[in-house]
């Protein structure tokens, strides 16, 4: 397996895809493993988490080298994913035992009963690309807080970053046998998915998350599923600054090149504000760097899959020929590496692929609405159901919107942004099951009822 650079087109690194006897022997070290690390003292896996997380502080120049390197992401915003990630980190680590330790419901001298959370097992744990940290310790930070150990498959286009967060848990403490890596693409996964585990927790595509899920049912045991979104963004007419917000907006849209699974992805303005808009949101876009992720100021970096460029491209063709008016960019950039113009379109509907399907990249639809109710007619107007925002100068306004909306994310003045304390959850084809908040902690854990007289 060849990894290349995304920003140069040069080869990093070469791995092989590991074979089925290879992952066979981790998992059979991982059932040894759970043994060990389930009997670990919570407030020992906690310290030994905080290790790791102070090892990301300690090392972030050499990840977030390494992690532009694999996905193109300009080399601040990689520091911004391991600082996020951290952030993350230190909110499991605050609330772990609130939440993992035996809740009494009733105990008097003659009645006792509890809830106690055991670890599921052994947690197949098949992660995304494009923030490798923050969608990895999503999952493998609480499920080895609960006690549980991981089989971790970090994406093909991002291994080698897969491959440091191993070392730097065991440098902090945790368990060989804890805690595996596998790499590999595809075939990989296949394997993965015949195998016997306790729960199976992804990150990536609806089609690959469909695929999964039909493939492990049977097994019956947990699977979660956080997938992609069409996330829209209405902006009202009563909105106070309309640069600020443009500005806002079209970071939700742009930053680290779209490539989000809440990004916003389709805009609806107001009639009212609409052309003052799109100018500023134009102004906005135009203002920043494009260039090679290493390089000082840089905003746009490359296109992680260079196959993605055809499917940006397809889209930005198929919106123009059906009426769509190209305020900027829409074009493969031809260089070594996988570079997209950054792109905004106008006059379009939802018809159009750009505002239906999952576009993953730097190009934005936006589109004019009269009224309240048609937003959030075509709001609602997608398969889709992971976040939705609303700018207004109103909460009520913002909340009556938002509680029509199908969404699994709500927010009200901002976008694209997520928070340890909050559950991170999808509807419809944005997949099911939360991570992050209580809920995230107890994803990987099963209940006990203790009923206890005398």
């Amino acid at each position: 397996m060849r990894l290349f650079n995304p920003g140069t087109g040069q080869v990093l690194s070469i791995l092989r895809d590991e074979h089925e006897g290879q992952i066979i022997d981790k998992l059979s070290l991982l059932k040894m493993g759970l043994k060990n690390w389930s009997k670990v003292p919570l407030a020992e896996r906690i310290k030994a988490i905080a290790r790791f997380s102070q090892q990301l502080e300690k090392k972030i120049e050499k990840l977030a080298a390494i992690l532009t390197s694999e996905t193109g992401k300009p080399l601040q915003q990689s520091r911004n994913e391991i600082n996020g990630a951290r952030t993350r980190i230190q909110w499991m680590l605050d609330n772990a035992e609130k939440y993992l330790s035996d809740e009494w419901v009733t105990n008097t001298d003659e009645l006792k009963e509890k809830i106690s959370y055991e670890p599921l097992g052994i947690i197949c744990n098949i992660s995304a690309w494009n923030y490798p940290y923050l969608v990895g310790v999503n999952v493998f930070i609480p499920a080895l807080l609960a006690g549980n150990v991981v089989l971790y498959k970090p994406s093909e286009y991002a291994c080698l970053t897969g491959l440091e967060i191993e070392k730097l848990l065991y440098y902090a403490g945790v368990d060989q046998n804890a805690f595996r890596v596998v790499t590999g693409a595809k075939e990989v996964g296949e394997i993965l998915l015949k195998l016997d585990f306790d729960g199976y927790f992804f990150t990536g595509s609806y089609a690959t998350g469909k695929y999964i899920y039909e493939k492990v049912a049977p097994k019956m045991v947990p699977c979660q599923l956080e997938l992609g979104g069409k996330d829209p963004l209405y902006v009202a007419e009563d909105i106070e600054d309309i640069a600020a917000v443009a500005a806002a907006t079209a970071d939700g849209a742009f930053y680290n090149n779209g490539q989000s699974c809440c990004a916003v992805e389709r805009i609806y303005v107001h009639e009212k504000v609409y052309d003052e808009y799109i100018d500023a949101f134009v102004k906005t876009v135009k203002s920043w760097k494009l260039g090679l992720p290493t390089d000082e100021g840089v905003y746009f970096g490359a296109v992680t899959r260079p196959s993605h460029l055809k499917i940006l491209e397809a889209q930005v063709l198929e919106a123009r020929a059906k009426g769509a008016k190209l305020l900027l960019g829409g074009h493969i950039i031809k260089h070594e590496g996988a570079y997209f113009e950054p792109t905004v379109l106008t006059d379009v509907d939802n018809k159009m692929k750009i505002m239906q399907e999952e576009s993953f990249g730097p190009v934005i639809g936006i589109m004019k609405v009269s009224s309240d109710e048609e937003a959030i007619n075509l709001m609602n107007d997608t398969e889709y159901g992971l976040t939705a925002s609303v700018y207004s100068s109103s909460r009520e306004r913002a909340e009556k919107i938002l509680s029509q909306v199908n969404s699994g994310t709500g927010y009200w003045n901002c976008c694209d942004r997520v928070t340890a304390g909050l559950p991170w959850a999808g509807r419809k084809h944005s997949g099911f099951g939360a991570t992050l908040s209580h809920q995230g902690l107890r994803a990987f854990t099963k209940t006990k009822s203790w009923q206890m007289k005398g």
